[in-house]
């Protein structure tokens, strides 16, 4: 189930992440809650880490549309750590280095390209993210090597942002049709 969740999901932040700001906020706390809830809650069955993914992407949705200055800050940094700890499960790097400090890192990375360059970085940041869920998803029917799924990852998130940069160029609606606003 969490599979097709973090699929559709992902689908969502690929495609819409920079228009559906709030959307993007909730995938983020949907992936977020998905990558961290194995760890902070194991050997919980299944839908418990789906429903606490679920309550994060809602948070994460209230809280965008209230405070989106504030949230536009942390929803980089949790986007930078979700991603770095993703890549780093892809990659299936386990060393000297914990966990936490490659999510403290992406994370600051995440928060410094968001303030920065918002609308770009939510671009890529979301296609990532989604690019991510659809082949973490995927990976639950097909077996992919890591080297294969990061290529994957890339591949989708790269059709992401230009899907993303396209709309971009798009004029914003103003108005109903037929109404010179």
């Amino acid at each position: 189930m969490s599979s097709v969740a973090g699929i559709l999901v992902g689908l969502v932040l690929l495609g819409c992440g920079r228009r559906l700001y709030w959307a993007f906020v909730a995938g983020v706390g949907f992936l977020t809650g998905l990558a961290l809830g194995p760890r902070l809650l194991p050997l919980q069955p299944e839908w418990v880490i789906l429903t606490v993914a679920l309550a994060l992407a809602l948070a994460g949705a209230v809280l965008a549309v209230v405070a989106k200055k504030l949230v536009i800050g942390l929803i980089g940094f949790f986007a930078g750590g979700g991603i770095g700890l993703l890549l780093l499960r892809h990659h299936g790097i386990t060393g000297d280095v914990p966990a936490w400090v490659v999510y403290l890192v992406a994370g600051i990375v995440g928060l410094v390209l968001v303030r920065t360059l918002f609308e770009w970085a939510l671009i890529v940041l979301s296609s990532l993210a989604g690019a991510g869920l659809i082949v973490a998803g995927a990976e639950g029917g097909v077996a992919l090597s890591q080297g294969l799924a990061f290529l994957l990852v890339i591949a989708v998130a790269s059709i992401g942002i230009v899907v993303q940069a396209g709309l971009r160029r798009q004029p914003p609606r103003r108005g109903a049709p037929g109404r010179g606003a």
